[in-house]
């Protein structure tokens, strides 16, 4: 069997023997049915967070993670498949695989033909009689958002039947944490335009003030939930500190580090006051040099701690993610300054 990792199987019923697909792709004019192994049926809702302005997904701190590549989701209800199976015939029965012909699907679901699963020993998938109608369950087919990725071969079982509230017992069935992982890139939070004091436009060698009110970074709550099968998850976003990048070696952070701690009341920094232009803020920037008609770009990144509790009482935690967001910086240098 020859299997193709830049996409799908076309299979003229056993795999390894494939055709073309039409022009057109499968597709059903039920609202719920789709032919695409590649659309996730899982929802997702933001509980809490911004809801407009400049907002951005997270980039995880821990370069090796990412959510699963492929998981199984409930698709079809007996009826449901009979309907597609003889009105559509064409679309995906797996990440990998689709068939493209009415006969295909009637003769593993309809009329009890065996087929193959597409796994390392291509394991048999014993056929079904007459799509289940009469029994409360539903036939479930795997998912993977990215079929390029390696991994998603992982899922390789051919659309299969479960019985009503019940997960399946195979590798790669979903669990509150598989939906946890797939919210973290659906968490959206807000950009990070920071205030500077004493003024906008900084000047050489005095210290600008980096002042985030209380206001400004709140907690991102999403939910995500597959439904048919009682799991969901809470991925919860919470920001705990602020990098400063001025944008130049030309430059001094404070702290050196560039990391702004964010206070127990939600704000960064100490509010600026008059009288503070040349003593050290415990958050801020001094630039060394004045920009020279092109400014300097001021990189701000928050760091936000994430966690999950979902269904079942499971819980855990996730790598911390970072957005970053930048502004021009113009430094105007003078002769004197007056205070």
């Amino acid at each position: 069997m020859v299997l193709c990792s830049g996409g799908n199987a076309y299979a003229n019923y056993t795999p390894g023997k494939t055709t073309s697909p039409p022009a057109a792709s499968g597709g059903s004019s039920g609202k719920d049915i789709y032919a695409s192994a590649g659309t996730s049926r899982i929802r997702v809702t933001q509980d809490s967070g911004p809801t407009g302005g400049n907002r951005g997904t997270l980039s995880s701190t821990d370069v090796a993670w990412k959510p699963p590549a492929c998981w199984y989701e409930p698709v079809f209800r007996p009826e449901q498949l009979k309907k597609f199976s003889e009105t559509v015939g064409g679309g995906d029965v797996s990440v990998h695989e689709s068939w493209w012909g009415v006969d295909l699907w009637t003769d593993h679901y309809r009329d009890k033909q065996d087929s193959e699963n597409w796994d390392d020993t291509l394991s048999t998938a014993p056929g079904y009689k007459d799509y289940n109608i009469g029994k409360d369950g539903y036939f479930w087919r795997s998912v993977a958002p990215d079929k390029t990725d390696p991994d998603s071969w992982d899922c390789g079982r051919i659309m299969f039947w479960q019985d009503a509230a019940e997960i399946p017992k195979v590798p790669n069935a979903p669990t509150s944490k598989t939906l946890a992982d797939y919210a973290y890139n659906k968490i959206e939070v807000p950009g990070t335009q920071i205030e500077l004091k004493p003024q906008a436009e900084p000047t050489v060698n005095l210290p600008t003030w980096v002042w985030l009110d209380k206001g400004t970074f709140k907690d991102v709550k999403v939910r995500a939930e597959l439904p048919n099968t009682g799991l969901w998850a809470e991925t919860t976003a919470k920001p705990v500190a602020l990098h400063l990048e001025p944008g130049t070696d030309d430059a001094e952070t404070f702290p050196a580090s560039g990391d702004c701690q964010i206070n127990d009341d939600g704000s960064i920094g100490t509010p600026y006051t008059k009288g503070n232009a040349d003593k050290t803020p415990p958050c801020g920037i001094r630039y060394l040099r004045a920009t020279n008609g092109t400014p300097y770009q001021l990189s701000a990144s928050v760091t936000w701690q994430i966690s999950w509790e979902g269904s079942g009482g499971a819980n855990g935690d996730l790598p911390d993610g970072t957005f970053e967001t930048t502004q021009d910086m113009n430094v105007q240098e003078i002769q004197s300054i007056n205070r």
